[in-house]
């Protein structure tokens, strides 16, 4: 062998090193990353080198949490203007065979009378893109505008409420203190009087059979309008026994 020979055979070496690690980056860092269409080509670069994680590459992922939560505007807040309340009064009368004339229901559906304005804009705006689903609101939700909408909520928040909220120191220790082994929070910290979450219901008063159904439903999953599934994550852990004691308590049932 000459002494050319293994300068040769190392310059055809490197040469098929060098080949080998571009086609290795061609592949690695502009072929597989074109093939994601989601970020910027730097990020899908840096995706390809393993320096970004992607937690939620299928968008089907979120689809659960789609509508849960309704930008509110901030005039829906307070009290509404004596035209709101007007033109809300008159948009009720097709509400009343089931919400009651003056806002509480005889037939087991949710009392409206002094709840909060958010609250029943929320819930008819997510009726209305079916993050909520039931078949006679769905379709009176329908037909209604974004005003509509706000006089209804404004309309029923300023009706009288059927008696004052109730007092925490008798409650179940789940609505006073929840239970932090199980990591639920106080039904008060959401649905109080003074420190109640804002888009959460008053539930006082409420029928026990319409707060029944809603719980169930949100620990089996079938209602999901919960903005970050908080009732739902809840609802799953609480015990048929202590479902029943909590609704008492709230539709005023002596246990």
């Amino acid at each position: 062998m000459s002494a050319q020979e293994p300068r040769k055979l190392g310059a055809v070496s490197m040469i098929a090193v060098a080949a080998l690690g571009i086609a290795a980056f061609t592949m690695g860092f502009y072929i597989l990353p074109s093939q994601d269409p989601s970020g910027t080509v730097w990020q899908r670069i840096c995706r390809a080198a393993g320096f970004v994680r992607t937690f939620q590459s299928d968008s089907r992922q979120v689809a659960p949490h789609a509508f849960t939560s309704v930008v509110v505007p901030h005039a829906v807040f307070g009290i509404g203007s004596s035209e709101q309340i007007g033109r809300g009064a008159t948009l009720a009368l097709r509400c009343t065979v089931c919400h009651g004339a003056q806002g509480l229901s005889g037939a087991d559906a949710p009392n409206l009378a002094g709840q909060y304005s958010e609250v029943i804009y929320k819930q008819l705006v997510d009726y209305q893109r079916g993050a909520r689903v039931d078949p006679v609101m769905s379709a009176m939700a329908a037909s209604l505008t974004e005003e509509d909408i706000a006089d209804l909520a404004h309309y029923y928040a300023y009706l009288p409420r059927r008696k004052d909220h109730l007092a925490l120191a008798d409650a179940p220790s789940l609505v006073r203190v929840g239970d932090p082994m199980r990591n639920i929070p106080p039904c008060a910290s959401c649905h109080g009087d003074n420190d109640g979450k804002t888009g959460a219901p008053a539930l006082d008063g409420e029928p026990k059979t319409y707060l029944s159904t809603q719980f169930r439903a949100f620990a089996s999953g079938s209602r999901k309008n919960d903005a970050n599934a908080a009732m739902r994550a809840v609802a799953r852990q609480v015990t048929a026994e202590e479902m029943n004691t909590v609704t008492n308590y709230y539709a005023e049932i002596s246990p």
